[in-house]
């Protein structure tokens, strides 16, 4: 099939978990022999008016990559151009990753009577406590009743937790999928033969933002260095609170190391170096995850457990489905830091059961948690609408 994927003000490639996933979907479906076109921004921010002139196409791993550079608050003003961009491009189906302010692959499939499927991976109304909500309802609710629509011209929702989408949705026109890793690019370097004199390497991947719990690797870390044991906290990414995370670390000095982003491509080595990983999420420091549940699909536990490493997490639903305690890692109490810091002793403690979990967990990524079976699910979803679509027109 020729499928058009939409990812207004994602970019691609980019350090970002959704410019990982935009990628991934994409060289997925490209590796299964679908034609692939994704739009997409070139960097954060990006913003130029002769943006809405044309896209900046070029080739792109193993798929065609078109550039629409217009702030994201602003991406429904590409949607001519994403509409032109599907007419000359004649897609067999249009998938777009839903986003307050865009719709214009959905707009676009619906002009051109293809099928669609909107892709939603955060709640897509507000709970009230939301600032955003609060402006939105202020305003009489235009971007409420524009999420609706969206939802309501889909052919079908793909999400991570069916929770996303709001109550008067059908559910029947909901697939619930999880995001995954690349189990090929994250394949666990063997043997993990430490170097003399090196310390056990416990590494956080991903978003410096409060609800990931950056802070709370951090003062766990530092309880094991109060204990004297000899292991380090390798940090990488960025965020709001990567500042406060190294002005509390300096208080324990050698013992942490911040990267800053990296690029995706160099995440695997990096990891290849780690003993435990760790996502000490905190759900109470975002309102949507408390109103809707854990919707977010975890991408660092999906590459911890691909590059073998034992992960330690919090004990709520689905990370505890996923990682399940005593067989691909050890969970705690949400909130509980002396828990965490308990977990990664655990494993410090006994090297070979945290093997063991490692392995246990490379081979339930690879079964159920892969980029791979993502893309195998999406094809199959697609091929569904477009056989139903084929049969209506008939």
């Amino acid at each position: 099939m020729k499928i058009l994927y939409v990812a207004s003000g994602i970019p691609v490639p980019g350090t970002l978990g959704g410019s990982v996933h935009t990628l991934e979907v994409a060289r997925g479906l490209a590796a299964r022999g679908h034609m692939v076109d994704v739009v997409a921004c070139s960097r954060p921010g990006a913003g130029s008016p002769a943006a809405l002139v044309r896209p900046i196409s070029s080739r792109y791993d193993s798929f065609r990559l078109h550039h629409i550079d217009v702030p994201k608050a602003l991406s429904l003003l590409s949607a001519p151009l994403i509409l032109r961009l599907a007419r000359a491009l004649a897609p067999d189906i249009i998938m777009e990753r839903y986003y307050n302010f865009a719709g214009g692959g959905i707009l676009a499939a619906r002009r051109l009577d293809v099928p669609s499927i909107l892709e939603v991976n955060a709640l897509i109304i507000d709970p009230p406590v939301v600032l955003k909500r609060q402006i939105d309802d202020a305003l009489g609710g235009p971007m409420r009743r524009w999420a609706l629509r969206q939802c309501r011209m889909a052919d079908a929702i793909v999400t991570p937790l069916h929770t996303t989408v709001p109550h008067g949705i059908p559910r029947a026109s909901i697939v619930e999928l999880p995001w995954g890793a690349n189990i090929d690019r994250f394949a666990p370097v063997w043997p993990r033969a430490p170097v003399p004199g090196d310390q056990p390497c416990v590494v956080f991947l991903g978003s410096f933002r409060a609800w990931h719990g950056a802070l709370d690797a951090v003062r766990a870390g530092g309880i094991l260095a109060d204990q004297g044991r000899a292991c380090r906290f390798l940090f990488i990414g960025d965020g709001p609170q990567r500042a406060a995370a190294e002005r509390l670390a300096a208080r324990w000095p050698g013992r942490f190391i911040f990267t800053g982003a990296v690029p995706y491509d160099d995440v695997p080595l990096r990891l290849a170096g780690a003993t435990i990983g760790v996502a000490p999420f905190d759900t109470a420091a975002h309102p949507a995850l408390r109103a809707a549940g854990f919707f977010w699909s975890p991408l660092k536990v999906f590459e911890y457990m691909a590059a073998a490493l034992p992960v330690v997490t919090v004990d709520i639903p689905p990370l505890n489905h996923i990682v399940r305690h005593g067989s691909e890692g050890l969970l705690y109490p949400e909130g509980d830091v002396a828990a965490l810091a308990a977990a990664i002793a655990h494993l410090l403690d006994h090297p070979a059961d945290a093997r063991a979990m490692g392995e246990r967990g490379r081979e339930r990524v690879t079964a159920h948690f892969s980029w791979a079976r993502h893309c195998e699910e999406l094809e199959r979803i697609m091929t569904t609408l477009h056989v139903a679509r084929g049969n209506v027109e008939r």
